[in-house]
């Protein structure tokens, strides 16, 4: 099984910044495409971001020019920046790995970190 292992979570002021990482138990980012997802206090689970092993992103909506992801595939990480922290961007935030293959959908999560902005 693969193991996700999200840290950098915590509390902050508004407009501050803050560093989400991602640890793998084993050698899958070759493979999957590598996204953060959060779920806010009475909210959906929304996507974040990702990135597929080419390197391509995808932002959300709500978060796009605010968050860089980035992978170190060597190192098995995965890094959310996050700048201009807002209120409304408290959430837990989880770290994703999908991979498709052979019809199949192998799909992990990790357990979460939790990121609160207030003043």
């Amino acid at each position: 099984q693969v193991r996700l292992v999200e840290s950098g979570g915590g509390l902050v002021q508004p407009g501050g910044s803050l560093r989400l990482s991602c640890a793998a138990s084993k050698n899958i980012f070759s493979r999957y495409t590598m996204g953060w997802y959060r779920q806010g206090p009475g909210k959906q689970r929304e996507l974040v971001a990702d990135i597929t092993t080419g390197g391509n992103t995808n932002y959300g909506d709500s978060v796009k020019g605010r968050f860089t992801i980035s992978r170190d595939n060597a190192q098995n990480t995965v890094s959310l920046q996050i700048n201009s922290l807002k209120p409304e961007d408290t959430a837990v935030y989880y770290c994703n790995a999908q991979w498709k293959f052979l019809g199949h959908n192998y799909d992990y999560w990790g357990q979460g970190t939790q990121v609160t902005v207030s003043s």
